[in-house]
């Protein structure tokens, strides 16, 4: 009697002594699957960080903005907060100061640089004089952005000799052209070879190219996104016309309206 139950104790105690070893030293397949399940957490939490990381955090690079003013006269915001005029003369966004002016010829619709009344010091002024000289058609690295001035005019009422268009290539590597007054220039086929990003075609039909030739020059340039631009004679407020900016037809084509902006982006 008195074995039988001390061997019932002895049982119990190294019954109980097993049991709770196996609570303190897991298999070896428990292990295995926490370190897995470890390892998913860890990976998983990388990847928060990482797409918190992109979208909220400082090290997110700023795009370029345009806003379109209205006629030709656009107004560009760049990455680094360089804030660019081209052709300066209608719409709303004269506020920012500038730290650059583009202007492509000499007519009062793109000379109204009166209408920005702030500049930041070493605010530089490119006009169609400094963009074609004797000796050719000139290009500025601003750092920021760099400017080529290339061929404008070409019809009766802007002479070739006084007129340029330019195409910006911002610090992303971005490219966007504008085309100023013009009608279909000898070079246009060859902008193709720039792969711009954005083209900006000029296309009143009385003073310069209408829809019909200006939708050749776009393919003509082959740039992935056309948009219509100065498509109308200054003759109202607007400076615009959707009806002619639909009538417009190209590749990618972007129909932006005065007060609306667009982001640069390649």
């Amino acid at each position: 009697m008195i074995i039988s139950i001390l061997f019932s104790i002895s049982f119990c105690v190294m019954n109980g002594c097993t049991q709770k070893n196996e609570v303190n030293n897991p298999r070896e397949d428990q292990v295995e699957s926490s370190t897995e399940v470890n390892a998913d957490i860890s990976e998983e939490n990388q990847g928060l960080s990482e797409e918190v990381k992109e979208e909220g955090g400082e090290e997110q690079m700023k795009s370029t903005t345009l806003l379109y003013q209205g006629h030709a006269s656009v107004r560009i915001v760049t990455a680094e907060g360089k804030v660019i005029y081209i052709d300066p003369c209608i719409g709303e966004g004269y506020d920012l100061a500038a730290d650059l002016i583009l202007e492509t010829h000499n007519h009062y619709d793109h000379t109204r640089d009166d209408l920005i009344k702030n500049r930041n010091d070493g605010c530089k002024v490119i006009k169609w004089s400094d963009g074609l000289t004797k000796e050719g058609y000139q290009t500025f690295d601003l750092g920021y952005v760099t400017v080529e001035a290339v061929e404008a005019g070409y019809n009766k009422n802007h002479d070739a000799s006084m007129c340029v268009g330019f195409i910006l290539t911002f610090s992303d590597g971005t490219k966007a052209y504008f085309s100023g007054d013009t009608s279909t220039t000898p070079s246009m086929a060859g902008l193709a070879e720039k792969e711009l990003d954005y083209a900006f075609i000029c296309c009143d039909g009385v003073y310069n190219m209408n829809t019909e030739e200006a939708s050749e020059c776009a393919k003509l340039i082959g740039a992935k996104h056309s948009i219509p631009y100065h498509v109308e004679p200054m003759n109202d407020k607007s400076g615009f016309d959707v009806n002619v900016a639909e009538s417009f037809d190209a590749p990618g084509r972007i129909i932006i309206k005065p007060g609306e902006e667009l982001e640069l982006t390649k």
